[in-house]
């Protein structure tokens, strides 16, 4: 007997999140696997120099125009006036062109994160991305490598111009004076606490926001993937406060993360008081001490000025960086950790032989399934019948490795399904539900997803053994036809039968079916059920019958409710019994009657 459900927090599924130092090995890796990586960093670091070195000859120019209005230096104002215009131009030139080939190489970067995660993610043992939830995995590959993307384009730019233009500055104010490093120096300390306050607050708080952001995700896929039975047992409302409490817990973390940038910008409104009254004063002092002229302080001032727009945007492009750092973190919290490909068992070939042993499984509540025990021998079939939250998916997604028993044992060929490796499961498991996906290709390419070396001959078989001939023949191209997404749209019946196509291609040993023949309520039920008996025949199924008369023709029906199997034998004997069973198919023949 089955004791307390082990308590599953939602924390403790969810992929994690990388810590910094696996996110600078990570970024190291992936600049190595671009080409030239270094070339081309080394010239973008060299043309930002040179473009921040000839904007800060600008205010420098600038100051000697003044100083030869006032008759204190000679020269050519129209020399002058041209070099300026060089300077401004070549530096706006060395710029863009830094900015140009930072963010290449970073865009390329991203983009093979992208894929990497995507593809460990794919590698991932199947009940590892089902336990983390669907949710969090689509918010790291989309709003999270957008927030990235966006957080690069935004602050590369801006981080390199105000990098290499306070470098610059510092050494333009060393050569006109001295005295002017004293501006910098006491707004260090002012900078510097301001930065400081805001990232020991900051990262914390994006965090939130962004694992907020994932849960709002997951609970809008559960509502989309669920609607068949939110809309029976009418929780239309329910799901609609779940989710508007999922986005209202999004704008909170938002408005508390964004609150610590406010914060910021009044530091920095500080700063630039200080800045310009200590230079003013300083440059007043060295002025009236006959140390410098008029035009070099002004262009001291002027430098110093231009110096506070790249220090303000440095800090204020600190929310932007915690933000995606946050995004990076969670892309590279998938793979960090790569999975270690699951090595054989030495299972031999594949027999069909399926077994369940006191099964247990709980989702971090109450037990879904207790103390579930049935085996299927090859080529039989076991029907799973009874009604909605009685655990019938559950037991189905266990046998098919889609989830991990708390306790008891799931059995392949007498070895737990968990412990397979891809290419035996493959070779022993498949699972078809009622929501099937098509994918975006042509007819063909689709099909031999399941077998790549099929012939024409052997998809147009399969084809015919699942009844889709009627509907294959109207297509314009035959198997050259643009289907899915981006072609056409196959109906639920088409869809249906196209995946119960690839599983005869794929010709596994024991076959689950999750509901798969619910479409056949249409006008295709016959040519679908049919298929389905296709598919089924002469292998171990698992069938989750929503019509009894799939159950009818089981070898053996399992009736469960509460999670438990309740009842368990041939229709016939079952009928007899005169028990839930009986009830249930009574109801069934009834309602045909009428209909």
């Amino acid at each position: 007997m089955s004791g307390t459900p082990p308590v599953k927090g939602d924390g403790a599924l969810r992929f994690p999140v990388a810590t910094a130092g696996q996110v600078r090995r990570e970024i190291a890796r992936q600049l190595r696997r671009v080409p030239r990586a270094t070339a081309v960093f080394v010239v973008a670091v060299v043309l930002l120099a040179l473009g921040a070195y000839a904007a800060v000859l600008v205010p420098q120019l600038m100051g000697l125009i003044v100083d030869l209005a006032l008759g204190e230096t000679g020269g050519s104002l129209w020399l002058i006036g041209a070099s300026l215009v060089t300077a401004a131009i070549a530096g706006a030139a060395m710029s863009a062109l830094g900015f140009y080939l930072v963010a290449r190489l970073s865009e390329r970067v991203i983009a093979t994160l992208r894929q990497d995660m995507v593809g460990t993610a794919l590698g991932l043992p199947t009940h590892r991305v089902e336990d983390a939830g669907a949710g969090d995995l689509v918010s790291r590959s989309t709003d999270d490598v957008a927030e990235l993307s966006s957080a690069v384009t935004q602050t590369v730019p801006t981080l390199s111009t105000s990098q290499f233009t306070i470098l610059a500055t510092v050494v333009a104010l060393w050569t006109i004076d001295w005295q002017f490093l004293v501006v910098p120096v006491l707004l260090a300390p002012v900078y510097y606490l301001a930065a400081r306050q805001y990232l020991s607050r900051a990262p914390a708080r994006y965090a939130e926001e962004r694992a907020a952001m994932a849960e709002r995700a997951r609970r809008v896929l559960e509502a989309i993937r669920g609607r068949a039975t939110v809309r029976a047992f009418s929780m239309e409302d329910v799901q609609h406060v779940e989710i508007g409490n999922a986005s209202w817990a999004v704008v909170l973390k938002a408005i508390r993360a964004r609150s610590t940038m406010l914060v910021l910008n009044m530091w920095m409104y500080v700063a630039e008081f200080l800045m310009l009254s200590v230079a003013m004063l300083l440059g007043y002092r060295l002025v009236t001490g006959d140390v410098l002229t008029v035009g070099a302080v002004t262009g001291a001032l002027l430098m110093l000025i231009r110096l506070r727009g790249p220090m303000n945007s440095f800090m204020r492009v600190l929310d932007v960086v915690q933000s995606g750092y946050a995004s990076l973190a969670r892309i590279v919290g998938v793979i960090a950790d790569p999975p270690t490909p699951v090595p054989d068992v030495g299972a031999g070939p594949p027999r069909g032989h399926v077994e369940l042993r006191d099964v247990s499984f709980s989702y971090g509540g109450a037990w879904a399934v207790r103390d579930i025990t049935f085996s299927i021998a090859p080529g039989e079939t076991v029907a799973v019948v009874g009604a909605s939250g009685a655990g019938k998916t559950t037991v189905a997604a266990l046998l098919a490795g889609l989830r991990v028993p708390d306790e008891g044992e799931v059995l392949i060929d007498s070895h737990p399904v968990a412990e397979l490796s891809d290419r035996e499961r493959i070779a022993r498991l498949a699972m078809i539900s009622q929501e099937v996906h098509v994918f975006s290709g042509t007819l063909r390419q689709d099909l031999m997803l399941a077998k790549p070396d099929a012939s024409d001959a052997e998809l147009l078989a399969v084809l015919d053994r699942v009844h889709a001939r009627a509907w294959f023949e109207r297509l314009p191209d035959g198997l050259d036809t643009v289907v899915g997404a981006r072609g056409l749209q196959l109906d639920p019946v088409a869809a249906q039968q196209l995946a119960l196509a690839r599983i005869l291609l794929l010709d596994p040993a024991i076959v689950v079916m999750d509901e798969a023949t619910a479409e056949a309520g249409s006008a295709g039920a016959g040519a679908l059920e049919d298929a389905a008996d296709e598919v089924t025949r002469g292998r171990a199924a698992l069938v989750i019958a929503h019509r009894l008369d799939q159950a009818s023709r089981a070898d053996n029906v399992l009736v469960m409710a509460e999670g438990r199997i309740v009842e368990q034998d041939t229709h016939a004997a079952l009928v007899e019994l005169g028990g839930i069973y009986e009830r249930l198919w009574s109801a069934w023949t009834a309602g045909r009657r009428v209909l």
